[in-house]
């Protein structure tokens, strides 16, 4: 027999969860925009080194494309070194070739999703970054935020004041969109973001891993970020370079504000 609950004790039970996690991470240590492969990674290494991390997801759902692969086909593929990660994560895969390597994109997916879970970070879905914190000096210090269902809306009817959320650092995991950056840009606080080149995999993938890093005061690029705001080769659906740069992005970010 299930035990006796009512309905209102359910309700209650997730509004007071939420709201007291939620209030204590009005101030955060890092806020990651985009729960996408690169972003889990930077999220789940910051969080295992002791850093409260919020990760703001505009869809219901996490992973971002990781969790289809490529096509419609669910499988993914990685270029060695990156399928150290797979075994970190104890993802099965396969060397179909001298250092490219396949798995199943659910499986990653999962695991790095869990993993993330497991190092504390905390996920708010179905919210969107609508405008940054800046103050003195143009350092980025934050983040203003609606409901992402809001922006879907008539106009009319989406006057709907968005919330502002500090933290330390902010970092743009938005893939193509480079959403933070391009704002910033639009705010004439940065370089105009070109967006990503035609597809060149080798070259995208190593463009990435180099240009990671901090393109703001407060603010950094990871993984498919980086190609829009360089303008440097897409790669498709090789996920090496998003898992790696997550990783790099984590290390700057703990360098450069943590260190």
């Amino acid at each position: 027999m299930f035990a006796p609950v009512q309905e209102a004790q359910i309700t209650r039970a997730i509004v007071r969860a939420f709201a007291k996690e939620f209030d204590g991470l009005i101030r955060s240590d890092c806020l990651v925009v985009g729960a996408g492969p690169s972003g889990l990674m930077t999220a789940r290494d910051l969080a295992r080194n002791g850093r409260r991390v919020l990760v703001l997801e505009a869809a219901n759902y996490l992973g971002g494309g990781l969790w289809l692969g490529g096509y419609l086909f669910n499988k993914l593929t990685v270029r060695a070194p990156a399928h150290r990660l797979l075994t970190e994560l104890k993802v099965p895969h396969r060397q179909v070739q001298r250092g490219l390597y396949v798995a199943d994109a659910p499986h990653l997916c999962a695991r790095l999703i869990a993993a993330a879970c497991d190092a504390g970070v905390k996920f708010a879905q179905m919210t969107e970054m609508v405008d940054v914190v800046v103050r003195g000096g143009g350092r980025v210090e934050g983040l203003v935020v609606n409901w992402s269902p809001v922006s879907a809306l008539p106009k009319r009817l989406a006057h709907v004041d968005p919330v502002a959320l500090e933290a330390k650092v902010v970092v743009d995991a938005t893939g193509h969109d480079a959403a933070v950056a391009r704002l910033l840009a639009r705010r004439g606080l940065m370089a105009d973001v070109p967006g990503d080149g035609a597809m060149w995999v080798e070259r995208g993938e190593q463009a990435v891993m180099d240009k990671t890093g901090e393109i703001h005061p407060g603010l950094f690029v990871t993984g498919l970020a980086v190609s829009a705001v360089h303008g440097t080769p897409r790669m498709g659906p090789a996920f090496g370079a998003m898992l790696l740069s997550g990783r790099r992005c984590a290390r700057l970010v703990e360098r450069a504000y943590f260190g």
